[in-house]
């Protein structure tokens, strides 16, 4: 890629895989020949420095290590963790990127892989007017989430579950104009082959199986991670019998959801409510 292609505000980690890239040059390596010294892959190390990737902890730490950064990226890296994303994300972020298949769970608010740009962009917006984070690391968080997104379009995408709280649906992030985009937008993902998306209604009440939002990995060897969050961190699950039983209480979820074209079709009602709002 040539470097007028690089943009430094494509994405959170554009700055990093920029900086990745001149240590690299200043050593007259190849990204292949950098891949093979410390073990990964070029394709790796390509994505790293388009930042479209996030890159692991231990990635910048071989690579400073290797290139005799004096440790430049791995404090770059301690600064995007701690500036834009909450403590815990990162960590799932770089593994939902090698994932297979991804079973999401959220309540109030659209899952981020589902959100549109504008949908993403107000949401972001309430964090600003209350002061609790800049305009920049809003812009910052959602440009990562974008990024985040890309994946899924990627010639070998993972296999998408979503079962959306219907307040997420009713909830009016934006107004009625970004409603209506959003949900235009869940109609075109749910006719994705890659694709499944159920609501649960309001009706479920205290029958709901989560209380809090869940993300479920399936890694290429098959192995599971979870993940979920509260409002100030988010955390990964690897204890195997805790991952069993939110694997259940998720297929008890999507048992109890609604079948895959009354949840369309609620989508529909729901945006054409927005569509006819003052």
């Amino acid at each position: 890629m040539n470097r007028k292609d690089l943009d430094p505000t494509s994405s959170p980690y554009a700055a990093l895989g920029i900086q990745l890239r001149r240590s690299r040059e200043a050593r007259n390596l190849t990204q292949t020949e950098l891949g093979e010294a410390i073990s990964y892959s070029g394709a790796y190390i390509s994505s790293v420095e388009r930042g479209i990737r996030p890159p692991s902890r231990r990635f910048v730490e071989v690579v400073d290590a290797y290139l005799a950064t004096g440790g430049t990226l791995a404090l770059m890296l301690d600064q995007l963790e701690h500036s834009i994303l909450i403590e815990g994300f990162p960590e799932y972020a770089e593994k939902e990127a090698e994932a297979t298949a991804v079973r999401l769970f959220q309540i109030g608010v659209v899952s981020g892989l589902l959100q549109t740009a504008d949908y993403a962009t107000a949401y972001e917006q309430a964090f600003v007017r209350r002061g609790a984070v800049t305009q920049q690391q809003a812009d910052e968080r959602t440009r990562f989430l974008l990024a985040r997104q890309e994946r899924i379009n990627r010639p070998s995408p993972p296999y998408v579950q979503a079962v959306l709280d219907e307040w997420s649906l009713r909830r009016p992030i934006g107004g009625s104009a970004v409603m209506v985009g959003q949900l235009a937008h869940l109609e075109r993902l749910a006719n994705q082959p890659n694709m499944t998306i159920q609501v649960a209604p309001l009706s479920l009440g205290e029958n709901r199986p989560f209380a809090h939002p869940v993300t479920l990995l399936t890694m290429p060897n098959r192995s599971l991670l979870g993940y979920s969050e509260t409002h100030q961190r988010g955390f990964l699950e690897r204890d195997a019998e805790t991952l069993a039983d939110w694997a259940r209480e998720y297929d008890r979820l999507q048992a109890e959801a609604l079948p895959l074209a009354a949840s369309l079709e609620l989508i529909r009602v729901v945006r054409k409510g927005f569509e006819s709002a003052p």
